[in-house]
């Protein structure tokens, strides 16, 4: 018996959405696909790099809108979610929260560190109590 997919978790990392947002477009379309809602969030830093962003949740909330207008997900409902802290344990703690079926996020070229410690995307698939799609 297959499972339903009711709702796509899409994590983004907007500092860097503005070259490659192929996990976004891919969830667009497995929401459109299934008829799923779909959850575009931003894991924000606790501690802003940048001293000129004085309220990170406006900031990032801002930008994350801003993406999605840009890039409209036709005929999905969207909801978006700015979260702060560790990026691999936020998306695995939203997911749970918002009771995620998929989430579809992007593979990271993996640093020196991460073959130590892991990347996200490894930490969201070993730890996601969902199905989880990653997009190179």
């Amino acid at each position: 018996m297959s499972r339903e997919t009711e709702l796509i978790l899409c994590p983004l990392n907007l500092r860097h959405v503005r070259h490659d947002f192929a996990a976004y477009e891919e969830a667009v379309e497995m929401a459109q696909r299934r008829r799923a809602r779909l959850i575009v969030a931003t894991i924000a830093p606790e501690i802003e790099r940048n001293l000129n962003i004085y309220d990170s949740d406006a900031y990032w909330g801002q930008e994350l809108r801003n993406f999605v207008e840009a890039h409209p997900a036709e005929g999905v409902e969207v909801d978006l979610i700015v979260r702060k802290g560790a990026v691999h344990r936020q998306i695995v703690k939203l997911a749970r929260e918002q009771r995620v079926d998929l989430i579809v996020m992007e593979a990271a070229n993996p640093k020196i560190q991460d073959y130590l410690l892991g990347t996200t995307a490894s930490h969201v698939v070993a730890h996601a109590a969902c199905s989880v799609y990653v997009v190179r």
